[in-house]
């Protein structure tokens, strides 16, 4: 049985500094253990956003202070823990944007390597090539049973806009779906509200999304708004533009409630497509 439990989604302003970035991230995930927090998702590049070339140089390094930071915060605070997005090395000139999902015990729980890459002209006149530098996955986003959290699904930003992805998740039982991200300001003003309500609306899911917000190094400026959504769409939790954290209750009783009202799950056709 899974009861009640407090999902916290982080807020972060990440720059090139590791050390600061991985600073700010303990400040907030003992922030939401305080708060009773059992379930505590960081955002896309939570450890570092910068510029391209010194993320491969780093990678190496990056990737196993991740792995070893998101073990000993889950297991120094007691929480699951989602490290939402940072660059492991892969072919030469590239790097994996893995998040990984870690339990209380300090256990790795599932990785997924993101497959959706961000290549898009916007018309503020910002270019984004993700693919230049990061190599997609080739596996699709695990659905991790936790004891006492149910089933939570994973994936990283810019998949929020492939709704196939969250039906896969929604097929194999998620009950959360975390959506870690970085998401621009000028597409997040717009798209990135509605499109996490519309994934928790045709799954019947929560939704619990960490973000990146402000300057992050540069011009790049992040739109915030971490937010925990319920299974009908409605806001439960939304952290502004500040650094900080969206933290809100989950509870199976009322997603079982929702997908009784609404079983569009179950009148899915999908021989008919």
């Amino acid at each position: 049985m899974v009861s009640s439990f407090l999902a916290a989604a982080v807020q972060l302003t990440s720059t090139p500094d590791l050390d600061a970035n991985l600073t700010a991230a303990e400040e907030q995930i003992e922030l939401a253990a305080r708060r009773g927090a059992e379930l505590v998702g960081l955002p896309e590049n939570f450890a570092f956003m910068g510029d391209d070339q010194q993320r491969l140089q780093l990678a190496p390094d990056l990737a196993e202070r991740c792995s070893r930071f998101l073990v000993t915060m889950a297991r120094r605070y007691q929480v699951t823990l989602l490290g939402g997005g940072f660059p492991v090395p892969a072919a030469e000139g590239a790097t994996f944007n893995r998040a990984e999902l870690v339990s209380h015990e300090g256990q790795v729980l599932a990785r997924y390597d993101k497959i959706h890459l961000f290549d898009v002209d916007l018309p503020d006149g910002n270019t984004y090539r993700e693919s230049a530098t990061v190599q997609p996955g080739d596996t699709l986003p695990p659905v991790v049973a936790v004891p006492g959290l149910g089933r939570i699904g994973l994936s990283i930003c810019y998949d929020v806009r492939f709704p196939e992805l969250y039906r896969h998740l929604a097929a194999h039982g998620a009950d959360v779906l975390m959506v870690p991200a970085a998401f621009t300001a000028f597409t997040g003003k717009d798209h990135w509200q509605v499109l996490l309500q519309a994934r928790a609306i045709e799954n019947t899911a929560y939704v619990v999304a960490p973000a990146q917000t402000g300057v992050n190094h540069g011009r790049r400026q992040t739109h915030g708004h971490a937010l925990v959504i319920d299974p009908w769409g409605t806001v439960l939790a939304d952290a502004g533009v500040a650094p900080g954290l969206a933290v809100a209750p989950v509870d199976p009783g009322h997603g079982e409630r929702v997908r009784a009202q609404m079983p569009s799950l179950r009148h899915r056709r999908p021989a008919l497509f």
